[in-house]
């Protein structure tokens, strides 16, 4: 999960200390499997705080992105670089708007782990929820464009674009819930918190009955996302590292979290009226996702916040316990652990909705 700091975030800069590769092997394995790449070629790194380390490859005949597991011992099934190939491979045949990947290599001795090439794509990425950077008058035009995206995504279906083995279908909301139980409960070094544990007890009963499966993002935010250089239009959907087979109303409603969100803990309009700034509210936000899914609306919403803020605080409390340990420290750290309480609270705030309704 990145910060919202544009500054901190944005733009490349030379390769860091320890993230260096071969460049004459990499140049080798582009001229075998890149159509068109000519070499000299130019190594930077994103200042992203992305888990997967990322380069800019500047080359004469254009630029393209790499992204590479991390260097190290790494946990089972983390840093799949290969899924984020091949789920951007898929979509991208589909016309959805993915940056082209020309090819996952998984042979470590080229560059010392397997990695991915794709092209670099042009445009421009927001870190403010609200789009201050556009006239008033536009902004509405860039949620509806984030909006439509995301329920063109989930209208696909798995099996019919060669992603059914992509991830586990059904019951995916209990399976979440006693994930994050378990991580929760197992971290004694991050204690515990009483409205956390009310969650964990009223959570896996309160699921909404209907199961439905999709490709989600997992992590569908503007800030993940490419515009056009000048249209409220989307050219490229960013980081793909949690997507797989999972609920599509988790996926919208982890999106819609931003309506609830601090800007200072996940680029958010918790602080701001939507209206005021030119934008939808949260409900003609849903309603406009429902229009594009042919949904009649989505029962039991607040559940839907209440699960997301409870993953989130579960992920927090994650890294509460290894700041503990000792394990974590930097002041982005200190935030995170700063903001655990605080996603609890919202969480609660949306299980007494529904709990009420």
């Amino acid at each position: 999960m990145s910060g919202t700091d544009a500054e901190s975030n944005a733009g490349v800069m030379p390769v860091r200390e320890g993230y260096g590769f071969d460049t004459a092997a990499l140049e080798g394995w582009m001229a075998a499997h890149v159509d068109g790449f000519t070499g000299p070629m130019e190594v930077f790194q994103f200042r992203g705080g992305q888990s997967n380390p990322t380069f800019k490859l500047v080359t004469p005949g254009g630029d393209y992105v790499l992204r590479r597991k991390p260097s190290g011992q790494l946990a089972k099934g983390a840093h799949a670089i290969d899924r984020e190939a091949r789920v951007m491979t898929a979509l991208g045949a589909q016309g959805f708007p993915v940056a082209k990947v020309h090819g996952l290599c998984t042979d470590e001795a080229v560059i010392g782990s397997w990695f991915y090439v794709m092209d670099m794509v042009e445009g421009r990425i927001f870190w403010d929820a609200a789009f201050r950077e556009v006239p008033q008058d536009q902004r509405a035009a860039y949620l509806s464009e984030m909006n439509r995206v995301m329920a063109a995504l989930h209208g696909y279906d798995p099996e019919a674009i060669g992603l059914g083995d992509f991830g586990r279908s059904g019951n995916y909301f209990e399976r979440q819930i006693a994930r994050w139980s378990k991580s929760y409960l197992a971290d004694e070094d991050a204690g515990r918190h009483p409205d956390m544990d009310r969650l964990i007890d009223w959570l896996p009963g309160a699921v909404p009955p209907g199961d439905e499966s999709a490709i989600v993002h997992g992590d569908y935010r503007c800030d993940n996302l490419i515009f056009h250089p000048t249209e409220p239009r989307v050219v490229a959907v960013l980081d793909w590292e949690l997507s797989t087979i999972g609920h599509p109303l988790a996926d919208f409603t982890y999106h819609a979290l931003m309506y609830r969100m601090p800007p200072d803990i996940v680029a958010g309009l918790g602080d701001v009226d939507p209206a005021a700034l030119g934008l939808p509210t949260e409900a003609e936000y849903v309603a406009e996702y429902c229009r594009h899914t042919g949904r009649d609306g989505i029962p039991n919403y607040d559940f839907y916040i209440a699960f997301n803020f409870f993953r989130l605080a579960a992920i927090f409390h994650g890294i509460k316990g290894r700041a503990a340990r000792g394990q974590a420290a930097s002041a982005h750290v200190e935030a995170r652990v700063a903001a655990y309480p605080r996603l609890v609270a919202l969480a609660v705030e949306a299980m007494e909705a529904c709990r009420s309704a």
